[in-house]
């Protein structure tokens, strides 16, 4: 579980088939500290697990299922990613509780600066939009944001504040991109729920 406030921006430093996925180093500091084989971390917002590390680096193994829903297929050497250790109990929850677990690719439609902050749109898949509420929560490359209006069913409008843009990878996107995006967690326990009673003629 993540909270999506992201502790640091870390590097790709290598990216190498194995086995039909790819094992992928990261150039890190911070979230190096504790960090122990088999840990779980987010990198952009997916949940891995450490299957190495060193005094600069991790290595995760992302397997053909992950690069499938994720955008980790494309990583190449230099890539700057949104890193974020698995929450602790006790730890101060800053953004929402998260996963890691992406439900699918948006799609960056825009990235426009309004005044102290950025106006991000992103276009969202249909297990994401549906449960997506004005003011609530969504995660976005590992990143706990806020929806500030849905112009459309299916797109989310993010006012990105400048310390966000500042100390997160979110300031590398372009129009056009892909990005992981994970819904509310509450909220799909909410539709999966009503969704079941309805079935049944509960509701």
């Amino acid at each position: 579980m993540f909270t999506g406030i992201v502790e640091e921006v870390g590097r790709v430093r290598r990216v190498v088939p194995h086995h039909g996925g790819l094992r992928l180093e990261i150039e890190a500091e911070r979230v190096l500290d504790g960090l122990r084989h088999g840990d779980s971390i987010a990198v952009d917002g997916v949940c891995q697990t450490v299957v190495d590390l060193d005094d600069t680096a991790f290595a995760v193994i992302a397997v053909a299922p992950t690069l499938a829903v994720t955008t980790l297929d494309s990583f190449e050497p230099g890539r700057r990613v949104n890193l974020e250790r698995a929450l602790a109990l006790g730890d101060r929850l800053g953004g929402h509780l998260v996963q890691g677990h992406v439900d699918g690719l948006g799609t960056v439609l825009a990235l426009e600066p309004k005044g102290e902050h950025v106006i991000l749109d992103i276009r969202l898949p249909e297990a994401v939009a549906e449960v997506s509420v004005l003011h609530g929560s969504i995660c976005v490359n590992g990143v706990s944001l806020t929806i500030q209006e849905l112009p459309a069913p299916d797109v989310a409008r993010i006012a990105l504040v400048p310390y966000t843009w500042d100390h997160t990878a979110l300031r590398d996107l372009r129009p056009g991109d892909a990005v992981n995006v994970e819904g509310d967690m509450i909220g799909k326990f909410v539709v999966h729920y009503l969704s079941r009673t309805a079935r049944a003629g509960a509701v």
